[in-house]
């Protein structure tokens, strides 16, 4: 059976019927688009990624990228699907037309996106310029974006994010690379960086490299940071490409996964020729370089998602067609056939798990996106207000819930294979090798949980996470219209009162002496929020979906029961565990900050 890469019936579900679209596409912004033309795209997007980004994908995986003299070589067979989807404008679908993206809701762009991601090592070359494009539309001159804008949104010339160094990891205000004001007004750079996504490749004509850097004399920490473009080539005024700048790869890393994507070290000024222009104002650096990383963030968390459906469905086909066992039912009747494994009870019990994820996951990401294009478009200040709010809230979460769920559906997936998983021969263990990354990079999980308590919790003197709180209750209000929900609905309801009693426990401790208990406690934290917004998004599929089994006709009427089963089973089997987290979590138990250096052992 042909390799699925997402559910497109749920994708349907979840933009026409649950988060209603075609009300949002009725906006002025959007008056061009209309139902027709939102699922023609998501069918050109699954057809260009089913024939030509999914067939490269493990090909890309074992060639690898070749480091050779300061230059990388890609995969020979990325170069045809990389102009392909720059061809297709695939690489900026929510940016204004003038920019060179096509004005698309956030919403759709995410729908289609989901199966880009089906390889995403090669798509990330072309849309990673899109956060550099983004900082440079809301910070840079009228000239730089002129000269870098509609090159970047397009994928004609590529974008990168020089943040990490040797001794300044996550610790950004550590760096230790230097700029120095010229004549000319561009500014000297000299510096090293590390871990750097397609800081070197051969596929587009330029690559732009915004690079956090600290001006002589400036502030020490994170108060006198700057932000520069530095291209790969110069760029001159009218433009055009000039001479080679001073900014070289000094090698590649050898990593556990997405082997095609380039993660480059960069060294710059080793000649002393590295220029740069000051983007926004100077040591507001990390002000500018927050709105690419919130952007990256939500980004890393849809692509964790992203390999938890591929996975998922990767192992669905395998369960239907794997003939191995008796059925249980059969007890000792040696004469019964062999039936397929997705009879046997454990294993529907893991493919229940993972999909009640990926649906749950689904749902928030694209929950997510719809807030965005609620700023854009409504009118009501209030909302506007809310909407931005809550994707200030809800980032952390996205970012580290979806990519260490995703991580863990991938290696369950795996499990249903069985040893045949272990093998190169199938999906799942590139997929789970390429998903570790997501937990890791743009700042990981233990960092978004301390992001996730210290920032964002209290947003508003806590009045964001209330009106959260407002929006499960509205969804329990009408849930509970349903005899057949009351118990998943009971127990949602129960579940956000607890939540909400932990998230003000843990928030008292945070400012409190035993403030170090708050934070060893702050991943598990993330962990409830996630886990009840998942039960939140569930509900609110099954609530839908018990509205419409009456007039459903005969092939809905399946999917419409699958998704109240799926709500059942995850709060009724995996929100009871999460309920005991939350009693730990007031707990805020100080073993773990209280234990000596030398209680670790190990010596």
């Amino acid at each position: 059976m042909a390799q699925v890469i997402a559910d497109r019936r749920d994708i349907d579900f979840v933009l026409f019927e649950q988060l209603e679209v075609e009300e949002l596409i009725k906006a002025k912004k959007f008056e061009d688009l209309n139902r027709k033309t939102v699922d023609l795209l998501i069918n050109e997007a699954r057809s260009f990624a089913i024939k030509e980004l999914l067939p490269v994908n493990s090909i890309g995986d074992r060639e690898g990228v070749i480091y050779d003299n300061m230059t990388v070589k890609t995969p020979d067979c990325f170069k045809k699907p990389f102009d392909l989807l720059r061809e297709g404008e695939w690489t900026a679908m929510n940016e204004d037309v003038e920019f060179g993206g096509q004005g698309l809701p956030d919403i759709v762009s995410k729908a289609a996106v989901e199966y880009l991601f089906c390889n995403y090592s090669l798509v990330n070359y072309a849309m990673m310029g899109h956060g550099t494009g983004k900082m440079v539309e809301l910070f840079g001159t009228d000239q730089q974006k002129y000269m870098f804008l509609n090159k970047l949104y397009t994928g004609k010339w590529a974008g990168t994010m020089l943040l990490t160094e040797p001794v300044a990891g996550s610790d950004v205000g550590a760096l230790e690379t230097t700029a120095v004001k010229k004549d000319d007004g561009t500014y000297s750079l000299t510096g090293n960086k590390i871990f750097i996504t397609n800081g070197e490749h051969d596929l587009t004509d330029n690559i732009i490299n915004p690079v956090l850097a600290r001006i002589e004399g400036a502030p020490p920490g994170t108060k006198g940071i700057s932000i520069f473009l530095v291209p790969k080539f110069w760029i001159n005024e009218d433009g055009s490409i000039g001479d080679r700048n001073d900014i070289i790869c000094t090698g590649v890393e050898e990593k556990m996964g997405i082997h095609a994507s380039s993660t480059c070290t960069m060294s710059m000024g080793s000649k002393g020729g590295c220029r740069g222009l000051l983007l926004g104002e100077e040591n507001k650096g990390m002000k500018i370089m927050f709105y690419m990383m919130n952007e990256a963030r939500l980004s890393v968390g849809f692509q964790g998602f992203c390999y938890a459906s591929n996975a998922y469905l990767a192992a669905l086909n395998y369960a239907r067609e794997r003939i191995q066992g008796r059925d249980i039912a059969a007890g000792r009747d040696m004469t019964a056939k062999s039936v397929a494994i997705i009879n046997h009870p454990d294993v529907r019990r893991m493919l229940l798990w993972m999909k009640a994820h990926v649906d749950g996951m689904r749902s928030f990401t694209y929950y997510v996106s719809k807030c965005f294009d609620t700023i854009k478009i409504s009118e009501n200040e209030e909302e506007k207000q809310i909407a931005e709010a809550f994707t200030e809230l809800l980032t952390p979460v996205v970012k580290a819930y979806c990519s260490q769920r995703g991580f863990e559906i991938c290696a369950m997936a795996m499990m249903v294979y069985g040893g045949y998983g272990y093998t190169k021969e199938y999906p799942v263990e590139q997929l789970t090798r390429d998903c570790r990354i997501t937990s890791i990079y743009e700042g990981t999980d233990g960092i978004q949980a301390m992001d996730l308590l210290g920032r964002k919790l209290g947003m508003n003197g806590g009045k964001t996470l209330l009106n959260l709180i407002d929006k499960m209750n509205d969804t329990i209000a009408i849930a509970k219209k349903f005899p057949a929900l009351e118990n998943i609905t009971k127990a949602t309801e129960n579940g956000v009162i607890q939540f909400l009693e932990t998230a003000q426990a843990i928030g008292k401790t945070a400012i409190s002496a035993g403030f170090k208990n708050a934070y060893a406690s702050a991943y598990p934290f993330l962990e409830v929020m996630g886990d009840v917004i998942i039960a939140w998004m569930l509900l609110w599929r099954a609530a839908i979906a018990s509205s419409k089994l009456e007039s459903a006709g005969k092939k809905d009427i399946e999917f419409y029961q699958g998704q109240i089963k799926t709500a059942e089973f995850f709060i009724k089997t995996v929100l009871p565990g999460t309920l005991g987290k939350m009693n730990s979590i007031k707990d805020c138990n100080g073993a773990a900050v209280e234990i000596s250096d030398a209680g670790f052992g190990g010596r």
